[in-house]
Parts: C-alpha cells; structure tokens; sequence
C-alpha cells in the first residue's frame, strides 16, 4: 500500500477498505479532502464511521486500498492531527482540572517526560477561552455537564495546533448552547485551514456544517457536497430501506 499524497490534500484514500485483526469493516472508501475544508460522515450506527476515523489516526488496519493522511502514512501523521473522542469513552472521575485536560494536548509536541513550558501553558488557556470554558480551568473535569466536558475535549484537541482535527459524534448528549459553541469553532478553525473530519447522526448538522458529507454504512455509498448526497436516493441506499420524508425542502429520516 502507498502512504503518497496528492500535494495539498488533508487527506486522501482510494478503494481502501480499513478493519480489525485482518477483518474488515468497512470498504470502498474513497475520499480527497483539502486543508480548510469539513468532511461530515454519517451512517447508522455500526456503518463504519469510528473504524474510518481511526483508521486515519492509524488506529484501524488499512487492509486494502491506498491511504495517506498530510502526505503521510496514517501513523505517522498522528502527531500532526487532533482527536476529540465520544464523550462516553473518558472516564469523567479521573481526579484532574479541565485546565489540566486541556495541557495534555500538548504532550505529543512537548514529550510526556519533559515540564510544560510558560508558552504551553498560555495556548492551553488560549483554547479553553476559545471554546468559552475560561472560568472553568480550575473545575474538575467530572463535575462539569456533558457539553462542557465535550467543549474540554475540543479545546485539547485545539491545543496541540492540529493539521487535520477529527470528532467522533461530537454532538451526542450535548446541550444546544454547548453545540453552537462547538459549530463556532470548528468553522474558525477550517477558515483558518484546519481540515475537519466530524461524524453525527444528525442530518441538519451535515446539511449545515458540510463541504462534503459521506454516506456510510459498511461501505461508502455515496460522497459529495450536501445538497447532492442528503438527498432521498442516496439516503435510502446507505439506510436500507428507511422511509424518507421530504418536507419544506429537506430530507430526514423516519424510523419504519
């Protein structure tokens, strides 16, 4: 497999297919993603969108197919991405502050065995403020409510200056004051030419958020501006079958 890119592409795989232990699961990704530009994934649950997210991050095998990440193998361009995981994989009693959640983003550039520095510590403040959590620092990270914890974990990933910044259902259990702070950075960070690569279940957050959005559900179905793929053809395919209701305009979902 070649870890070449295209010159300028975030990200780049053709015909890959990523798993597990030599199985997969998921295949037929192809996807050509600029700097400054916002990849949206949706899927079902259990379509692929966590396995295509790791396998970026190196995470996942990529068992077929070709895949670079900034010009790089995906291992070797972790340290010049960002990750903000699913809220419900942390463990919300580890005893640290949100400042001190926020610090770690700067260990891969600074090496866990060294001190923090002065310029560290001011860029870890910098992304806290930035996600409007500054008057937070000093709480513990569990006390702190499910969309703030989320905003922590952004301003962490922020923090370590990312190329290429990756969200795995940022949005689950968030609260909508929580969100629109998240949906506000995330478009500071892309205008300023930071890839984003996000995954959601929520079709109106694709619809708004999106340069391009990938239909996903154990296979890519479908990729491409929003307004051509969250359409009803393409949305029937990727969820088998699920009726689709076109209201004022728009494509959604109704559970059968």
């Amino acid at each position: 497999m070649s870890d070449v890119a295209v010159a300028g592409a975030a990200l780049r795989f053709s015909g890959v297919t990523a798993g597990y232990r030599g199985t997969p699961a998921l295949t037929h990704v192809d996807l050509d993603l600029p700097a400054g530009q916002r990849l949206v994934l949706v899927g079902p649950n259990g379509a692929g969108k966590s396995t295509l997210i790791k396998a970026v991050l190196g995470l996942a095998q990529v068992l077929g197919g070709t895949a670079s990440v900034l010009g790089r193998a995906p291992a070797r361009a972790r340290g010049l991405t960002g990750y903000v995981p699913q809220l419900d994989t942390l463990d919300a009693g580890f005893p640290v502050t949100a400042a001190q959640v926020v610090l770690m983003g700067r260990y891969r550039r600074i090496g866990w065995w060294r001190p923090t520095r002065a310029a560290d510590r001011r860029i870890a403040r910098e992304a806290l403020d930035r996600v409007g959590l500054a008057d937070r620092a000093g709480r513990p990270f569990g006390v702190l409510s499910g969309g703030q914890r989320q905003r922590v974990l952004l301003a962490r990933a922020i923090a370590a200056e990312p190329q290429l910044l990756l969200l795995d259902e940022p949005f689950n259990g968030v609260d909508a004051i929580s969100q629109e702070a998240i949906v506000a950075v995330l478009r500071e960070l892309t205008a300023a030419g930071t890839a984003l690569v996000l995954s959601t279940h929520d079709l109106a957050v694709a619809r708004d958020l999106a340069d391009q959005v990938c239909l996903l559900n154990g296979r890519q179905w479908a990729v491409g501006p929003p307004g051509e793929i969250l359409t009803a053809g393409p949305l029937r395919r990727t969820y088998g079958g699920h009726a689709v209701d076109l209201a004022d305009g728009r494509t959604v979902l109704v559970e059968t």
